[in-house]
């Protein structure tokens, strides 16, 4: 069974490229393009790792990651934040930090690196 990977970017391009690029490379992807809807969809979707944009107009998405490692039932869930800010750093010393973070614009090799990474762990 293919592992499946939630994006939620609300940049439809980035959610598309990105799901290009990891079908191409065997994984099943979910889209989203409404951060406020991040979590209800990982509890209907149940995915093993999530891509999320940082900043979103209608959510936080730091906020949602706290919220993701806060919870029992997704804490070990891996997150990886992206962002085109380059204090981003910042984001891995916040309460419930990401396991990763993907800078933008990304790199397709390291975009599936830090993939494999942390479907690995």
């Amino acid at each position: 069974m293919n592992k499946k990977i939630l994006i939620v970017d609300d940049n439809v391009l980035i959610t598309e490229v990105m799901s290009y690029i990891l079908t191409s490379n065997g994984y099943d992807v979910i889209t989203l393009n409404q951060g406020a809807a991040a979590v209800m969809k990982i509890n209907a979707t149940h995915p093993d790792l999530v891509i999320m944009d940082i900043s979103m107009p209608d959510a936080d998405g730091r906020e949602i990651c706290r919220i993701i490692k806060r919870n029992k039932a997704t804490a070990d869930l891996p997150v990886i934040i992206c962002s085109s800010n380059d204090d981003i750093a910042l984001t891995l010393q916040q309460d419930g930090p990401p396991n990763d973070i993907l800078s933008k614009p990304f790199d397709m090799a390291v975009l599936l690196d830090k993939v494999g990474h942390q479907l690995a762990a």
